[in-house]
């Protein structure tokens, strides 16, 4: 059984048609990708998937329930989308922890691991609002994954990395996978794709093809 199944969504914005009729089926623990241009529908479908957005028509599921009806917004979901947004006076250690206390799920002990796993000190007193992109995005990463969520939804998660950084990323994605979840990502790195994903999907004006 899929774990996200999209049946037939369009959605809308005035005139503007985002996404045309989109079906697609996830199976769990697995890597999906999602290539296309800037424009092409890709974060729009994801938030579909989140309840962030309503389809004008259409279904989602996920885990069997449809969003929108059963349930608002799908729970155990680790998400980056566009750029992780952050209080820039506060450490890393201390954004995680605002919004840990706010769900109450976990503790220190996970955010500390969560920063260490991505590359960061979880004791560095920086405040992110002087952190590179790459750092706020390997936090970005330690966000998605601290709460230990069994899917994550990545949009460009390479973004500003070096190459060490993307590597680093890489591998760790894999290892995510190889423990069960499932990862959507789209990219714009058809290496980054390669070695990702199982299955990659091109989005086009709002349409969308399977393509490996």
């Amino acid at each position: 059984m899929s774990i996200i199944k999209l049946e037939n969504v369009t959605k809308k914005f005035r005139d503007n048609i985002v996404l045309n009729n989109v079906s697609l089926e996830i199976e769990p623990c697995s890597v999906t990708g999602l290539i296309g241009r800037n424009g092409s529908g890709k974060t729009v479908l994801m938030k579909c998937i989140l309840g962030l957005v309503s389809p004008t028509s259409g279904n989602v599921f996920v885990r069997g329930k449809q969003v929108g009806k059963e349930i608002d917004i799908p729970d155990n979901i680790g998400v980056i989308i566009e750029n992780p947004g952050f209080l820039p006076n506060f450490s890393a250690y201390n954004n995680l922890m605002q919004l840990a206390r706010i769900r109450r799920k976990i503790g220190k002990s996970e955010v500390r691991a969560a920063i260490k796993q991505v590359g960061l000190d979880p004791d560095d007193k920086k405040h992110v609002g002087k952190f590179s992109l790459g750092m706020r995005q390997r936090l970005g990463l330690a966000q998605a994954i601290m709460e230990d969520p069994d899917i994550l939804i990545l949009d460009e998660p390479m973004n500003g990395l070096d190459k060490e950084g993307v590597l680093d990323m890489r591998k760790y994605l894999l290892e995510l996978k190889e423990q069960g979840k499932t990862i959507i990502v789209a990219s714009h790195s058809s290496e980054d794709i390669d070695v990702l994903c199982d299955c990659v999907y091109e989005m086009e004006k709002g349409k969308i093809q399977k393509i490996r």
